[in-house]
């Protein structure tokens, strides 16, 4: 919000929340009863259908502009700001697709009261040409005058405010203001669309690229990273007069009280508002600036509409844990053809990037879910990260496992002389475990296949004197083999007298629930795997899969990490972190096994702290 909410700050259908988009359906019923009540093709106005056309296009262009600025802020060395984004501004920019909406019923409206609106042809080249003298002319000065107002200290606080809150922009900040001063925008953009209309040269296709076009300048403009050759503006010296970059206007937003122009900056020369160092960061930011990394996690898609949920997906699912959504199964077609390119794609690529203190961090996904085989792209990822000089690399998810790699030992042995330490996080997934599970319980019993993260909570419960009760025979024997001799006792099979009657269980994912039905009533039920297991009982307690929240100055962090709530970090992506922190030397992976109590006491140490259930 602005610091001083003016009046019309709101959307008039902001109570809607999600449903807002029925506000549309008053029209689109129109719509339908005009052209099913002409009987003659030729007669039927199809330009009624023409604002949803639009929308529809504006929303998918919109879409496609977050997920290629999202990719190239994580990934290119051209990014212009620094400085991460927050939760904060992800939920303050949820509603950018409301002026979409916007204009939709205006447009509709349009058709519908004024008569040239009507039956226009798709294209009028005297049209298109009538929209860019009007754009170039007077809506692109009046813009300039009506920017500079807006940051009049009065107008400022009460809502120009709300769009400089975002330091560091995404291409939907463009359209992220009050509604007010929506309206005012769309006075000044209503005037090229509505001069040919008016002066019947008017056309579908020219409106509906003028407005593709002012979303493509704005998203542009907004994007944070810096594409627009240098040599451009030294063979046509004259467009710099002509054509903003995104290095110019993000100045706007980082000095605030400067470059006010909309897409063309010759009235801040003219005025001379122009910021002095606009050339050198054009020329730094398209130079590029190369960046260290020091930690480099690996993840990977898990079910199939999860790749919406990935920070380059959609903005605000991002930013919430994964739940499936009932409007994504509309999408099923899209998922199945992403899922395909996904396969065709054989080479991992950067999710995010993230920094604590003086620590780079980036967010590798393999493009695999999770029953798609990927060894060989962990092993390429590993060699990649090496060539970057990263000193740790973290493997989540499913991209460690004995039968998969061993936990990773598998490219030890074929590379020994890797110099990037390889972190499965076993050890603190484990610490995280340990701490989950009541003070003074007598007897855990685990239910699934016994992983590693399994074995060092079921020694340490060994340690203490606890019974670890195995369900599975063969995890039985497995587990009964690596435990030394005197606490073997401590481990016991399953039995009709034990089996149960424990109310603290250690799950997998895989946990059916028939298994978990047989639980006494109010048993804890605590995962040891990254995947969490299906919530089968309502008088039972589940906790999350190991994690930690993450200290406050962790920068740039707007997203959440899968099913983990705002800020919850997985253990085994914390183990890396904290591994390169601490400077340590060995690796973490196949047998080798850290302190438990040394890493714990570290990540505490470091800012991260126990999630409360």
């Amino acid at each position: 919000m602005a610091t001083k909410p003016g009046p019309l700050t709101d959307w008039p259908w902001s109570f809607l929340g999600s449903y807002k988009y029925v506000v549309l359906v008053p029209l689109l019923g129109h719509a339908a009863h005009t052209l099913y009540g002409v009987t003659e093709p030729r007669n039927k106005d199809y330009g009624l259908l023409f604002p949803f056309y639009l929308l529809l296009s504006r929303l998918v262009h919109d879409q496609l502009w977050i997920t290629l600025s999202r990719l190239q802020n994580a990934r290119s060395k051209h990014r212009i700001q620094f400085k991460g984004i927050d939760f904060q501004q992800v939920d303050r920019e949820r509603n950018w697709d409301d002026q979409a909406i916007m204009h939709c019923m205006l447009i509709y409206g349009m058709v519908i009261v004024i008569p040239q609106a009507r039956n226009l042809p798709i294209w009028s080249t005297n049209g298109a040409l009538t929209m860019i003298l009007v754009h170039v002319g007077p809506v692109e000065f009046l813009y300039y005058w009506a920017h500079r107002a807006l940051h009049h200290h009065f107008l400022f606080s009460r809502y120009h405010s709300h769009h400089h809150s975002s330091f560091v922009t995404e291409p939907i900040t463009s359209v992220v203001h009050p509604f007010a001063e929506h309206i005012l925008y769309l006075l000044l953009f209503a005037i090229p669309v509505l001069v040919p209309v008016l002066t019947g040269v008017a056309s579908l296709g020219a409106m509906g690229a003028y407005i593709t076009w002012v979303d493509l300048m704005n998203n542009l403009g907004h994007c944070n990273f810096e594409f627009i050759p240098t040599w451009v503006f030294k063979i046509f010296p004259f467009l710099k007069y002509l054509m903003y970059t995104p290095s110019f206007h993000s100045l706007h937003h980082s000095q605030v009280h400067t470059n006010f122009s909309l897409f063309m900056p010759i009235y801040d020369f003219m005025y001379r508002t122009m910021d002095k160092t606009t050339d050198t960061l054009f020329e730094v930011s398209s130079i590029g600036r190369e960046e260290k990394v020091d930690v480099i996690h690996i993840t990977h898609p898990t079910y199939l509409r999860s790749i919406y949920q990935l920070r380059l997906g959609f903005a605000y699912l991002a930013s919430q844990p994964y739940k499936s959504k009932w409007y994504l199964w509309v999408l099923w077609p899209i998922t199945v053809v992403m899922m395909l390119l996904l396969w065709v794609l054989n080479c991992t690529f950067t999710v995010e990037k993230n920094q604590l203190s003086e620590l780079k961090m980036q967010v590798w996904a393999i493009p695999r879910y999770t029953f798609h085989p990927i060894n060989n792209l962990i092993e390429n990822a590993i060699l990649e990260a090496e060539l970057k000089g990263a000193k740790v690399i973290s493997l989540g998810l499913l991209n460690q496992g004995e039968e998969l790699n061993k936990n990773g030992e598998r490219y030890l042995q074929k590379h020994e002389k890797l110099k990037i330490r390889v972190v499965d996080g076993s050890t603190l997934a484990a610490a995280v475990v340990l701490h989950n599970i009541p003070q003074g319980v007598s007897q855990v019993q685990i239910a699934g296949q016994v992983t590693k993260t399994c074995y060092i909570v079921a020694l340490e419960l060994c340690k203490r004197g606890s019974q670890v009760i195995v369900q599975r025979p063969d995890e039985f024997k497995k587990l009964k083999s690596k435990i030394p001799a005197e606490l073997n006792h401590c481990v016991v099979r399953a039995s009709s007298s034990n089996k149960y009657k424990c109310n603290v269980w250690l799950v997998e994912n895989e946990i059916g629930e028939r298994e978990q039905r047989r639980a006494p009533k109010e048993t804890i039920f605590i995962p040891f795997t990254a995947l969490p297991p299906v919530e089968a009982r309502r008088d039972c307690v589940y906790h999350r899969t190991p994690s930690m929240l993450i200290p406050d100055d962790l920068d740039n962090v707007h997203s959440c990490e899968n099913w983990l709530p705002r800020r919850v970090m997985s253990a085994w992506r914390i183990a890396g972190i904290v591994h390169a922190l601490e400077e340590w030397e060995s690796h973490e992976c196949g047998d080798i096994v850290l302190d438990i109590n040394k890493v714990w006491i570290s990540a505490l140490r470091r800012g991260f702290r126990p999630v409360t259930n």
